[in-house]
This record gives structure tokens, sequence and C-alpha cells, in this order.
């Protein structure tokens, strides 16, 4: 049998305050959601009288009632919207991607170096928002319609460029092997490649989740119709109704004997726009790790 070998003295103290040092760092990174959940169930009074504090005051369920019952179908409508970009998105977006971040790590590939310039070339220079606005609506033909959520943020220069160094990674051996056994360059890419960057796919993959969920410009410039609103931007409207309306800048009369609760709502909204990945998290979470693990390429 072998010994159990006990740890010195020293070794216990060192674990002991990593496990203080970690235990403070989560509570620290974890205080801000616990102080947004409890001020969104605190009433309004409460907070203005008292401040934030990290326990409801006065515990209610005005603000949540007031959001729900107010506008609760249009905002189930706006949630309907946002997965279906962040979906649609997402998945159009690492294909794109993927192919281009792939074409460009392999060698063979002509005038690769000047494709690569070129993408470099935008992220320098930058033409404008009213260059890039008239050429979106004018010959893209976005504008109003679902398409403008999602094709304006489909490609990312920096994610491919993140792929191209991963793809790079792949030793070239594997290429070669497929070349003299008849694969094409599309089976290389979708059979070998893919399946051996899982973690580089699910890093650009999440990322690109996280800007189509939390997107709300592109509604701002192009959409009209309230029905084909996200529901990051229609939560904004309804934080800046609720602003207008608390701070007076409503006319005299149009907002008579109305009491909103201003600084509840806005904690209100950011829980109601992150629930959804807070509840996907442990699941997604599982196949990221296992991305992590299987993602190494050994030669």
């Amino acid at each position: 049998m072998h010994k159990k070998i006990k740890s010195s003295k020293s070794d216990v103290v060192l674990k002991i305050a990593a496990y203080v040092v970690i235990a403070l760092f989560a509570i620290f990174c974890f205080y801000p959601l616990l102080m947004t959940l409890s001020v969104s169930f605190s009433s309004n009074s409460a907070i203005n009288r008292n401040g934030y504090s990290i326990l409801p005051q006065d515990f209610s369920l005005d603000t949540y009632i007031y959001i729900f019952g107010h506008s609760g179908k249009a905002i189930l409508k706006s949630y309907g919207v946002t997965i279906a970009v962040t979906v649609l998105g997402t998945l159009s977006a690492m294909l794109i991607t993927s192919m281009m971040s792939f074409a460009l790590s392999v060698n063979s590939l002509k005038y690769r170096n000047v494709i690569a310039f070129l993408c470099d070339f935008t992220i320098i220079f930058y033409a404008g928002l009213i260059p890039w606005y008239v050429a979106c609506t004018r010959y893209y033909g976005l504008g109003n319609n679902f398409w403008s959520l999602m094709v304006p943020s489909i490609f990312s220069v920096w994610n491919m460029f993140l792929l191209r160094t991963y793809f790079k990674s792949v030793p070239l051996s594997l290429y070669e092997a497929a070349r003299i056994d008849g694969a094409g360059w599309f089976s290389i890419y979708w059979k070998i490649t893919l399946p051996l960057s899982k973690t580089a796919l699910l890093t650009v993959g999440l990322m690109y989740a996280l800007q189509f969920w939390n997107d709300w410009w592109n509604a701002l410039m192009f959409v009209r119709e309230k029905d084909l609103w996200p529901l990051q931007y229609y939560l904004y409207n309804i934080l800046s109704n609720v602003n207008a309306i608390s701070s007076g800048r409503i006319p005299a009369g149009a907002a008579a004997n109305i009491k909103l609760p201003s600084e509840t709502v806005k904690m209100a909204v950011t829980i109601i726009t992150i629930g959804p990945i807070l509840f996907a998290y442990p699941f997604i979470q599982k196949y990221f790790v296992d991305g992590i693990m299987t993602g190494a390429v050994k030669e």
C-alpha cells in the first residue's frame, strides 16, 4: 500500500489562503447581481429613502407588475425576436467566420495575405456611421425587417483572426494525409478542422451569442415596427419612458398623478435581460468545459 503523503503546514496555510481569496473574489463578483435582484424586489419609496441595499427593503412586486402588466405580451414577443436573432445570427456568423478563417489559414490559398490585409484594413480605417447606414439601407436592403437585426453584426474581423490563429495550429500533416486520401478542402474543413477546434469555436460562438443577445443598436438604426423590436431595445424604451415621466420631461398634465418606480425599474430591466442567460449558463458550461478538454491538438 502507498503511504499517504502528509501536507506540510505551509502547504495547508497556502491552500486555505487560496480558498479564502477565491471565496472573496466570488463574493465580490456576485455582490452586484445580488444587489440588483434585491433592489428590483424593493419598493421604490424605500430605495429613494434609504438607498440601495443587499436585502430587499419593503418587499414589493410593483415593478414587475408594472412592466409585465403594461407590456407582458410585447415583452414575450420581443423575447422571441431576440432568441431567433441570437440563434440564427450565431449559427450564420459561426459558419461564415469559420469558413473565412479556414481559407486564410491554408497556405495554398493564393493571395491569402492580401485578403487578410483587406480585412485588417477595415479595423484600422472606418468609413463612418453615415456611409455605413446608407450602404445598409440603399444597397443591402436592410430597413424595418428581421434581417436588419442580424446581418450588420454577422461577421467580426477580430473573431475571424482569432479562429484563423487557432486553425493554423492544426498540424499540416493531417491535411496532407487527407489530401492523399482524396479529401477535398471542404471535407477537411468540416471533418478535421472543426472537430479539432472546439475550444475556439465555443469561445467565438459565445462572443457572437452575447453580441446578438445584448444588441439594441441595429433596432435603433433600422427597425420602426414594434413587433420586430428585440428585448434589449424594448426594455430600453420602457426605461426611457419611465425616466422621462419621473424627471418631469413629460408636459404638465400628460403625466399627472403618475408615480412610477424609476429606480427599481432599472434593476428589474437588468434581471429580465440577464435572466435567461443565468438560467442557461449551467447547461452551456458543460459543453464549454468539454470543448476545452477535447480541443487540444497533438502531433
